[in-house]
């Protein structure tokens, strides 16, 4: 009778699975709105790296995502408001414009709400529960499905909040790591707030520094600000440039000429093949073509991302929003493109699968690491 009245009481006392995901669906979509801060780790290259990452969510279909490098100032945006989805790069000044139903689709790690989706849609989701933690593990919902097919995910018991999510590879190691910050539940923004163009810098200039701050952009209609800074602001927000000091211009086009180091894929498949690398151009006219070929054919495109010369204008990109953890980017059934570091990437191919093209993607490094 003991035994019979402990196994009761401990049966009680336990969490089904199903009792806490009610509990979690009730608590992280019923909210009218949440923001978030976390970190990134990606293990996937050959060195750890980390990103800082923001969101802000606004029912029923307001995103805002921001990821940053650590050690960089420069974040990558991606926004979603009743015009449509978009992606902004402030550090070379392009917003690009996509018909996309993102996120619905396309689950993402550091959004919650995602992640209950996820929960929901994995019929064999599992569940364990620790001593201050339920442990989930679903299978992925992303670009990176099926390199990254697992996710572990980690929710405090007290708050039912997610402590941490483990995005992992098909032997069940970690590769990406969501940790998270600061969760706050029930924020309300305005829908400007979620404007593209209010996130989107001017371009800038010559020296590689923004044009024109936001704290100068609030100073009498930027006449006294341009005039502190030793030089005129334009009727778009960009600054012209001081002839004043010395050595300027020479320096800006000495960078404006610079060559990329050509990035090279490191995934080892099987039957593919580099067959031709071709270089067309020099300096910042410089174009590479890598041409794969084999059991799997892909072309690999590389060449200096161009700044826009003036404001910014939402360029409209086919496709999808691809998140492929350093960056954002466009995919389609054929191809997929990026800026990073300054270099725009486009990979094109009739035979690879939107996976495959993300694959060969995220595993290119620069030449001095070939």
């Amino acid at each position: 009778m003991l035994i019979v009245l402990a196994l009761l009481v401990s049966a009680c006392g336990a969490q089904s699975k199903e009792d806490v995901m009610k509990k979690l669906s009730g608590k992280w979509t019923d909210a009218k709105g949440y923001e978030l801060t976390a970190v990134m780790e990606i293990r996937t290259g050959q060195e750890p790296r980390l990103y800082d990452v923001e969101v802000w969510h606004t029912k029923p279909d307001y995103y805002r995502v921001s990821v940053t490098q650590d050690g960089s100032d420069e974040a990558q945006m991606i926004l979603r408001n009743k015009e449509g989805v978009f992606v902004v790069t402030p550090s070379v000044g392009k917003t690009y414009k996509f018909q996309s139903d993102w996120p619905e689709k396309n689950s993402q790690a550091y959004l919650i709400g995602a992640l209950a989706e996820d929960i929901r849609a994995d019929k064999k989701a599992t569940m364990k529960e620790e001593e201050k933690e339920y442990v989930f593990e679903t299978a992925t919902r992303n670009n990176h499905r099926k390199m990254l097919p697992y996710q572990r995910i980690h929710i405090d018991k007290k708050s039912l909040l997610p402590v941490k999510v483990s995005v992992l590879d098909e032997n069940k190691e970690e590769q990406i790591k969501i940790s998270f910050k600061k969760i706050s539940l029930g924020t309300d923004r305005d829908a400007a707030d979620y404007a593209a163009e209010k996130h989107a810098a001017p371009a800038k200039d010559k020296k590689g520094a923004a044009a024109v701050d936001e704290d100068d952009e609030e100073d009498d209609e930027g006449e006294e600000s341009g005039e502190q800074k030793g030089g005129d602001v334009s009727k778009d927000g960009s600054s012209e440039e001081s002839q004043d000091e010395e050595g300027n211009d020479e320096a800006g086009a000495e960078l404006d000429g610079e060559e990329f180091r050509t990035s090279y894929p490191i995934l080892k498949w099987e039957g593919v093949d580099l067959l031709e690398e071709e270089t067309v151009g020099k300096g910042s006219d410089k174009r590479v073509y890598l041409t794969f070929g084999g059991e799997k054919d892909f072309i690999i495109v590389q060449e200096k991302a161009q700044a826009p010369a003036e404001s910014v204008v939402p360029v409209f990109a086919e496709g999808d929003p691809a998140d492929l953890g350093f960056t954002i980017g466009a995919i389609t059934d054929n191809s997929i493109s990026w800026e990073q570091d300054g270099v725009s990437y486009f990979i094109a191919s009739n035979g690879l699968s939107r996976e495959e093209m993300v694959e060969v993607a995220t595993s290119l490094v620069k030449s001095e690491q070939k």
